[in-house]
């Protein structure tokens, strides 16, 4: 009976650790994708491409499928959002269920 409770908490720290490493990760390459798409000499398209590019070399391509880049303004400043929407990853049959949005914004150098 301890075992199976030592086994269950197991399971359920090594899911959160799993689920904020991919939360992180997707930050990170959303990020980035926003520097590069906030550059002179780039879109924001492209740097919606870049952090596709990133999410599948590392993570896979079902958390890259929707990556979206916009250009706003924020505080008088354009800026480029890369904003990214994942399933929650999953690890065994139980688990949060529903999908991560995490976004990355640089300032656009062009302004």
């Amino acid at each position: 009976m301890v075992s199976t409770l030592v086994i269950v908490l197991f399971m359920a720290a090594f899911q959160l650790g799993f689920a904020l490493h991919v939360r992180n990760t997707l930050i990170a390459h959303a990020s980035e994708g926003a520097r590069y798409g906030a550059r002179a000499d780039s879109s924001p398209g492209q740097g919606a491409d870049r952090a596709r590019q990133l999410i599948r070399t590392s993570l896979s391509g079902r958390f890259a499928r929707h990556v979206s880049a916009t250009r706003t303004t924020e505080g008088g400043a354009a800026v480029v959002r890369v904003t990214v929407v994942a399933p929650m990853p999953v690890f065994g049959p139980f688990g949060p269920g529903g999908e991560l949005k995490v976004s990355g914004r640089a300032y656009a150098e062009d302004q």
